[in-house]
């Protein structure tokens, strides 16, 4: 015991050595059927930390049967690589007829350009930037880009815009468009034709109520104003009502 404890520990001191001599000479002089639960304390202490270590000094070695071989598997060589095509041509055209001309399945490829400048004001019409042109006596709405003709003289079946005071009024039949379009403009350009005439408080009221306002002036300064507000806020938020400048009051 003596010779374990110095192999595993530092070197005892002198009166240790004679503490444990002194304990191993008790130890041999007892019966041989006394537990070692009955030994002195200080000793006990020492033999369960000597057992302790030990036991746990086996457990750290690694045990050759459970030692784990593991084995590469063999390189596989990557595929080589194909050459980059030296032509991109794919033989003739195709003549049949089952190919598909993607160009006819253009739906909008006759629809007109969105509108958003008026060029120019005739006595029966107006001519559009994209090229339409509306005539015939018909006004103007532009709405979102989009151009409408437009006779609100025809909506109430008076033939007529100017009512007993005076005033523009063209009632409510005349602005479905403004009803369905989403989301409405901020504002809407009113040209009442050649001249300016104060707007029926009733047809402002409704127009409001649609959370548009309302700018009211001739028609050529009407267009004008259009162009240079829908060029700097856009044609969404900017829609124009327009009277041709030729429009005559029926009598």
């Amino acid at each position: 015991m003596i010779r374990y404890y110095s192999n595993m520990m530092a070197s005892p001191s002198i009166p240790l050595l004679r503490s444990l001599y002194a304990t191993e000479t008790i130890r041999t002089s007892l019966p041989r059927h006394r537990h070692a639960s009955s030994l002195p304390k200080a000793l006990s202490l020492h033999l369960n930390h000597a057992t302790s270590r030990r036991t746990c000094l086996q457990c750290a070695r690694p045990s050759r049967t459970n030692l784990r071989h593991l084995t590469s598997t063999a390189h596989r060589p990557s595929p080589p690589l194909t050459a980059a095509p030296k032509s991109t041509d794919r033989g003739p055209v195709s003549e049949e007829s089952t190919q598909t001309d993607f160009g006819n399945m253009d739906v909008f490829s006759s629809a007109p350009a969105p509108t958003a400048s008026i060029d120019a004001c005739t006595s029966d019409g107006f001519h559009l930037d994209n090229g339409v042109k509306i005539g015939g006596g018909s006004g103007l709405l532009l709405v979102a880009g989009e151009a409408f003709t437009w006779r609100p003289w025809e909506a109430g079946g008076r033939g007529r815009l100017l009512n007993q005071r005076g005033q523009w009024d063209t009632g409510d039949r005349a602005w479905g468009i403004l009803e369905a379009v989403w989301p409405k403009p901020d504002l809407l350009i009113l040209g009442l034709g050649p001249s300016m005439y104060p707007l029926a408080p009733e047809t402002r009221r409704y127009i409001n109520s649609l959370g548009i306002r309302v700018d009211v002036q001739d028609t050529r300064n009407a267009a004008a104003q259009f162009n240079l507000l829908a060029t700097e806020r856009g044609v969404g938020n900017v829609a124009a009502a327009l009277i041709p400048i030729g429009w005559r009051e029926p009598r």
